[in-house]
């Protein structure tokens, strides 16, 4: 339940959840004024919001100044896509009724949970970049657009600054970071609504990578158009797959079948699939009508307890459909035995072996996923299997030790803006 709580004279924080580490903010100063105490990163860029991390607790927040009416839309539109389990940031308050010390009124905020792990696009996209991951970036923020028109929002404002992106094996997932301009919509989209925010999403995608191109940020082999377009490509194709009709004989019965493992495959599952045929009846035509995503990530969870990204949660359970093979090759077993086991006897082992100064740099499913891809590459080149206490070492020592702790990457900021932004903090990375 959501909770006004009035403060002082003026002050109203109101909040789903009760936290005091609230009240001791700051809120009689501008957000640009905030002591370095209570900022966990300054990152400078152009918006029409005042945008900054803070301190709260043990957590990090998102706060940005902006109208009252604006704050109460957002934190309420935030909280009806959670409930739909739609990828978003969570809303924790909106703070109203500020005053400065020379009695002047104050902009409200609307303060967002930090997402862990997650990265803004513009700490993805550098001089280092591989085109590949442009990519599988685009296709990261088709698949979040669809599955925003899958439950009926309407975006309108679709950006790599209003998206953050966290690591999911080898692949990457898309949350949406400001629903300031969006809307759910009774029923489903039309068309054009989609086409519409498709639009958009081509013509602020290429206009934020051009602009990092004009900085020299970007690998010389980045096509800003095609990586923009390419998004309209990825969003199509996923959206046919689910949701268009498909038409085969009677005979070929088992493609429905077929068509449901294929969106399993694709990490949906369907609540309901539309089945008719024509008028001779030789015909069957079928089409999803509600799908549900996060099929592997619901397995996962179910079995183990582990709650994993998608392409995460379905490379665990490949392992674990192996772990089964290899022990049990002959035997009908309950599924949560093995789970359990496999739990304890593999998952476990390697995340517990990660040094505690290290278990910042990414996701433990992550690490999980990225030590099975470093045992198996180095099988290969070697000729030979690597024992389970060798790769472990090998991978903390040559891969893991080596990157960046993403558990906490906070600048450069996204916003709400869709303008692209020339401002590029290029020493982002010796702050974390």
């Amino acid at each position: 339940m959501t909770e006004r709580h009035p403060v002082g004279q003026s002050l109203s924080i109101t909040a789903s959840v009760g936290s005091a580490e609230l009240l001791e903010l700051p809120w009689h100063l501008p957000l640009e004024e905030w002591p370095e105490e209570n900022v966990a990163a300054l990152p400078k860029g152009i918006s029409r919001h005042i945008v900054r991390f803070i301190h709260l607790g043990p957590h990090i927040v998102a706060i940005k100044e902006t109208t009252e009416p604006l704050a109460v839309r957002e934190y309420d539109m935030l909280k009806k896509l959670d409930r739909l389990d739609v990828p978003c940031v969570e809303p924790v308050a909106i703070v109203s009724g500020r005053t400065g010390t020379d009695g002047e009124a104050l902009p409200t905020a609307l303060v967002t949970r930090h997402l862990r792990f997650s990265l803004p696009y513009r700490a993805l996209y550098s001089q280092t970049l591989r085109p590949d991951t442009a990519r599988r970036l685009a296709d990261a923020l088709a698949a979040l657009l669809v599955r925003l028109h899958i439950v009926g929002f309407f975006w309108g404002d679709v950006s790599l600054s209003n998206t953050l992106f966290r690591r999911d094996a080898g692949a990457f997932a898309a949350y949406l970071v400001d629903a300031e301009t969006g809307e759910l919509m009774p029923g489903s989209l039309s068309d054009g609504q989609r086409e519409n925010d498709l639009e958009i999403a081509r013509v602020n995608v290429a206009g934020e990578l051009l602009d990092l191109q004009a900085g020299g940020m970007l690998d010389e082999d980045i096509d800003p158009l095609e990586i923009s377009e390419s998004i309209l490509l990825a969003y199509r194709s996923l959206w046919n797959e689910l949701t268009g009709w498909e038409s085969f004989d009677q005979s070929e019965r088992w493609r429905i079948a077929h068509r449901v493992q294929r969106l399993n495959d694709l990490g949906f599952d369907i609540e309901n699939l539309s089945i008719s045929t024509d008028d001779t009846g030789s015909q069957l035509n079928i089409q999803p009508k509600v799908v549900d995503a996060g099929h592997h990530t619901r397995r996962l969870l179910r079995l183990t307890g582990i709650d994993a990204g998608e392409n995460q949660a379905r490379r665990l359970l490949n392992d674990l459909d192996s772990f089964r093979a290899y022990h049990y090759p002959d035997e009908d077993i309950d599924e949560e035995v093995v789970a359990h086991e496999w739990l304890s006897q593999v998952y476990d082992r390697v995340i517990k072996a990660i040094p505690k100064d290290l278990r910042g740099k990414l996701e433990p499913a992550e690490m999980f996923h990225q030590w099975l891809a470093h045992r198996g590459a180095r099988s290969r080149d070697e000729d030979r299997d690597i024992s389970f206490s060798e790769s472990v070492e090998s991978y903390i020592e040559t891969v893991l030790a080596h990157r960046r702790d993403e558990a906490m990457v906070t600048g450069p900021p996204t916003s709400a803006i869709t303008m692209p932004n020339p401002t590029v903090d290029l020493n982002w990375q010796e702050r974390i």
